[in-house]
């Protein structure tokens, strides 16, 4: 077989395992192995709701009168919203938003200047008195049962944190990317525990929670790993739920720049990661979090060494390629046809990813916000 083959074969194995051969790993595990979590409905908690804010004027209202609706009892629950320099009004309408929905049971800190999301909610962790911090994001609502939900998870005491599913509405192609997340979370969850969270809405124990630097980009990966680093689970709450609307390919793209980007900078906020005799997920931190950020280098290669082999399988190997990059071309120009969607939610994923490790040779550790 010549090196071309060797080439071709061995890069299509790195992008099957990476997108299809780790979630069936998963599946198969959950199947032999299930840890399944001993939820506590008797686990009463007090909990800190944290709302890191820049300029949600037009958001924070409906946000905080969905966290007056959960089932949760009022009494264990305080918010606080860390306006992040905000000046367009966000601080005033949440503290008029808190003592009409929450009666004294919202705290609001002006930030006089922007610093990023971390020091945001690093000032409200540290204005917080629950025994469980549950981060959110300002513009999502919340199913009324999310923070029943995760914090019955946590009276599990194998259990440091817990994240719910950020749900997707819209037709556009990211919703079907964020599905095959939450997906794969499921299942790593089923036997033993998740490589992150989603942002929107997760919980953590206040005895495991660490302030971030500054400079974190990815607080719901570096928090779940912490606690993973811990030796903690870190579960995966369907039933807790936060819904938003899925983003264009443009937003999408921009977005996911930022995200790996900031799994580079991973590495250098928690270089025990890379450990396996310090991170009892290092398989699953490496298969779902870092083999993605090299499957562009992978598809490259199995395009080049198409153009050694022989007819017709240059025709077949080489075609495919050029095929679904052709179908995600004609719907960036607005033609929709099968498979159009899928084919550029794929390359939009695997181009952010390369403009991601730029954009982090760039900038290093102090990624911008």
């Amino acid at each position: 077989m010549s090196t071309a083959w060797w080439v071709l074969l061995g890069s299509l194995a790195f992008v099957g395992f990476t997108y299809v051969g780790y979630p069936a790993i998963c599946l198969l595990r959950g199947r032999l192995f299930a840890r399944p979590i001993a939820r506590d409905p008797a686990y009463r908690p007090r909990v800190s709701i944290l709302i890191a804010a820049f300029r949600e004027a037009k958001t924070i209202e409906r946000k905080l009168a969905s966290l007056a609706e959960q089932s949760y009892p009022a009494e264990h629950v305080e918010v606080i919203v860390a306006c992040d320099g905000s000046d367009d009004g966000t601080p005033e309408i949440a503290r008029a938003a808190g003592e009409k929905y929450l009666r004294g049971r919202c705290q609001v800190l002006a930030l006089p200047v922007r610093k990023g999301k971390p020091p945001a909610l690093n000032a409200a962790a540290q204005a917080a008195g629950g025994e469980v911090l549950l981060l959110t994001d300002a513009r999502q609502p919340l199913s009324p049962n999310a923070v029943q939900m995760l914090v019955e998870d946590l009276g599990d005491e194998t259990v440091g944190a817990v994240g719910g599913e950020l749900v997707m509405g819209g037709d556009a192609p990211a919703g079907a990317y964020w599905k095959y997340e939450a997906a794969i979370r499921k299942l790593e969850g089923a036997s033993g525990s998740t490589v992150g969270v989603s942002g929107a809405l997760y919980a953590v124990k206040r005895a495991l929670w660490q302030p971030m630097p500054d400079e974190t980009i990815l607080d719901d990966v570096l928090q779940p790993m912490r606690v993973r680093l811990a030796k903690k689970r870190v579960a995966f709450e369907p039933r807790a739920q936060a819904f938003d609307t899925a983003a264009e390919s443009k937003r999408e793209f921009q977005r996911k720049v930022r995200t790996l980007s900031g799994n580079f900078q991973l590495l250098l906020l928690a270089p025990a990661l890379l450990s396996p005799l310090h991170n009892p997920s290092w398989f699953d931190f490496v298969s779902h979090k870092l083999c993605r950020l090299f499957v562009p280098y992978a598809l490259v290669a199995a395009l080049v060494a198409a153009f050694f082999l022989p007819a017709p399988w240059l025709f077949i190997l080489g075609g495919g390629q050029a095929a679904g990059y052709s179908l995600a071309a004609l719907r960036a120009v607005g033609l929709e046809l099968p498979l159009s969607g899928l084919a550029e939610t794929f390359v939009v994923l695997n181009a952010a990813a390369v403009v991601g490790l730029l954009r982090f040779l760039r900038h290093g550790r102090n990624l911008p916000w």
